[in-house]
């Protein structure tokens, strides 16, 4: 015999946000019975005075539209990072606005060898200075080759003097 399920009631409560609510809150406005403005409510001048660093990366296009994938961000932040310097993954998304986002981050940092131009992935560890990314080099201690050639000691896989090294790029962008 079947059994039939009762639909679930919504939640009361705070009501569910619409488009109409995150073009508002991304500074757009809708006036009655207009489509929602996409890219031109969402576009950020990067040199307007106290732009966050995920505003200074985020390049215009000619056409209009801007480059916002968050894994060309990330690749893009990467890129920022001085020689002889490391940074964290959760710092790469702090500083992208997602302090939570330090797996996602990872995985940006997994297919940077994808990426048009080279990016420094030996450069981003995690948050104590651990090698943890090596796995992902061809040779896993190509990580730490690569960190040594531009003067970054590591002894058993973590950054030695990590915190005097540290590049935070949510105060140095």
């Amino acid at each position: 015999m079947a059994t039939t399920r009762k639909k679930k009631k919504p939640a009361a409560g705070k009501p569910k946000p619409t488009h109409t609510a995150a073009v508002r809150k991304a500074g757009g406005k809708k006036a009655k019975g207009e489509a929602a403005p996409a890219k031109a409510s969402r576009q950020v001048v990067a040199k307007k005075s106290g732009a966050s660093a995920r505003e200074k990366l985020i390049a215009v296009r000619p056409s209009g539209g801007k480059d916002d994938s968050f894994f060309e961000l990330v690749h893009e932040l990467a890129r920022q990072i001085p020689k002889g310097r490391v940074t964290s993954f959760g710092a790469i998304g702090a500083a992208l606005g997602t302090r939570s986002s330090a797996r996602m981050v990872g995985w940006a940092m997994n297919v940077c060898h994808l990426s048009p131009k080279p990016v420094p992935a030996h450069r981003v560890v995690n948050s104590v200075g651990l090698l943890t990314g090596r796995h992902h080099f061809k040779a896993p201690e190509k990580m730490q080759q690569l960190l040594e050639k531009e003067g970054v000691a590591v002894e058993n896989n973590k950054v030695v003097n990590f915190r005097q090294l540290f590049w935070d790029p949510s105060k140095e962008l």
